[in-house]
Formats: structure tokens, C-alpha cells, sequence
């Protein structure tokens, strides 16, 4: 293995880089507010989807083990 051949490697992967890099269709500033506010909308509406059935199962659960025979 030739020792100087380990800098021209890892110069040209960095120059392949930058090259791909430029060619990236970069999302706009108002894309992005616009991609995280419909994240954060459906993170709450699941969560709350899944607190409901959490406690409806609780509910469900406690009542069932209430009310069984002993």
C-alpha cells in the first residue's frame, strides 16, 4: 500500500462530497416550519389518541375486576 496514496483518497472522496452536496434540492425555510408544524400536530393528535385508549382500557380493566365474582 502506497503511503501517499491515503491523502489523494481521502481528498478526492471529500471533493466527491462537496460535489454531491451542491446537487441536494435543499428545502426552503418556510418548507421546513411548514414539514415541523404538521409533525408536532400529528405527534399531539396521536398521543392524545393513545391517552384515550389508555384510559379507556384502565377504566375497562378496573371495572371488570371490580364487578367479577369472587
Amino acid at each position: 500500500m502506497n503511503p501517499n496514496s491515503s491523502p489523494n483518497k481521502a481528498s478526492s472522496f471529500f471533493k466527491e462530497v462537496k460535489t454531491e452536496v451542491s446537487k441536494v434540492s435543499w428545502p426552503t425555510r418556510q418548507e421546513v416550519l411548514n414539514y415541523t408544524l404538521i409533525v408536532i400536530i400529528s405527534s399531539v393528535v396521536v398521543a392524545m389518541f393513545l391517552g384515550g385508549l389508555d384510559i379507556v382500557f384502565q377504566r375497562s380493566l378496573k371495572y371488570v375486576l371490580q364487578y367479577l365474582p369472587k
